[in-house]
């Protein structure tokens, strides 16, 4: 089982306490699921849904869905995209990150995005 559940059911409850509008039911009505499956989800009766509405489900909760879908054990289909190009290069990447702190990490991020190529 993942967290992907009891944390979608948690930011579901703690939004519906300052706004009725987060019910099961008008919440899962917005995502476009029906009430049943969302309580489901919630419950972590079922697997988590699939990408598409993972992602809506993140977006109607404020949430950032890469880490809805990381909470759910997936990885976006963009992502896997990238990858699938240079799988080698991007797994000893992810590798060598694996156990740099956050600093060190952000500031690979941002040497990518702000480097002149």
């Amino acid at each position: 089982m993942t967290l992907f559940g009891p944390t979608t059911r948690a930011i579901r409850e703690r939004l519906y306490e300052e706004d009725r509008r987060y019910s099961v039911r008008q919440v899962a009505g917005r995502v476009g699921i029906e009430p049943a499956y969302l309580s489901k989800i919630e419950r972590g009766e079922v697997s988590p849904p699939s990408e598409v509405t993972t992602v809506r489900l993140a977006k109607e909760l404020g949430q950032d869905p890469d880490v809805m879908l990381a909470l759910a054990g997936k990885v976006s289909a963009d992502l896997q995209a990238i990858i699938r190009k240079r799988p080698r290069l991007f797994a000893d990447l992810i590798r060598q990150l694996k156990e740099a702190p956050d600093e060190a990490v952000l500031r690979v991020v941002r040497e990518v995005r702000d480097g002149d190529w």
